[in-house]
Parts: C-alpha cells; structure tokens; sequence
C-alpha cells in the first residue's frame, strides 16, 4: 500500500483574508493539511522557521517579499531527512508573492524525489497555483509533478469535501 507525507507551511496569527486582516486561530494551509490525512491517510510534517515572521502581517509579508527577492533558504527549526517508505507527497503552502514560501524551499532541496509523485496545494487569497507547479517541478527533480489545488484561504474551513476528493484522485 501506498504510503502518503504532507509537508505543508502555515501561517496562523494575522493573515489577509477576503481584503482585510484577521487573526486566524489556525493557518489556512494547516487546516487542508488535515482535511489530506483525513482523506488519505499519511505524516504530516510542519515547515516550521527558526526565525520566527513578524507578527504583523504587512511586515510579514514585506520579509517574505524580501526572502524571495533573494532566493533566500531560511534556516527550519527541524529537516525530513529522506523520503524513503513515501510514495505520494503532498507539498501545501500558501501563496507568498507568486510561490510557496522560500522555506518550503529549504526542505524540498534537501531531499532525493526520484520515484516520487508530488501534489501540489496552495492556500491563496486571488492567487491560484501561481508558479507553484513550475517550481516543483524545478525543485523536486525525478518525481511526478501531478496537478495541484488551489484553495482560496477565506474558504478553508469549507474545503473538505474538495480537498478530500482532489487528495483521493490524486493518489489514484
């Protein structure tokens, strides 16, 4: 049997949401992060930054605007250091200035996707997949790269039974 491995960014605390700032109890994408176990089964590992985004929203996103200007790989808290017994990846981030954050980045580039298939998620406010799909075919060299969901983030919590049927034909 198949096994299944979430590896997802979230951001709880202020977030843009349907135009204007909210204070989320939990991130968007941790919330369709589960609704994918729920569904499927799997691990779920958390990206989680050593240096810790503002609170602040709008200084958030202005680092976050500063780390992709630069390509930057920030430094997590904790690495996956194979995908060895995963076959299904699923790789969930919110859309920060056209991709996942760049920490996602530092976890996908440390590890060896040959053999693996890949499902792209975002969680965006107007943005769709951006260049998510793109990027991890980049970034996740020897895997199938199949096709994502984009969750529009005010819409999470209502999510499930897309998430759920999206996850499930995915793995298909």
């Amino acid at each position: 049997m198949a096994k299944n491995l979430i590896i997802y960014y979230s951001r709880k605390g202020e977030n843009y949401v349907n135009g204007g700032v909210k204070e989320l109890a939990k991130g968007n994408t941790e919330i369709v992060a589960e609704f994918i176990q729920s569904a499927v089964g799997g691990d779920l590992f958390q990206v989680e930054t050593v240096k810790e985004y503002p609170k602040d929203y709008y200084q958030c996103i202005e680092e976050a605007q500063a780390e992709g200007r630069a390509n930057a790989r920030p430094e997590l808290k904790a690495y996956l250091d194979s995908l060895e017994g995963y076959d299904n990846i699923f790789v969930c981030g919110p859309i920060w200035w056209g991709t996942y954050p760049m920490a996602v980045f530092t976890q996908l580039e440390k590890l060896d996707w040959t053999g693996k298939k890949v499902m792209p998620l975002t969680t965006h406010e107007g943005s769709g997949l951006a260049s998510c799909e793109r990027d991890l075919k980049k970034t996740c060299k020897g895997a199938k790269v199949s096709k994502g969901l984009a969750v529009h983030g005010a819409d999470a919590a209502k999510s499930e039974k897309a998430v759920s049927a999206w996850a499930k034909k995915s793995i298909g």
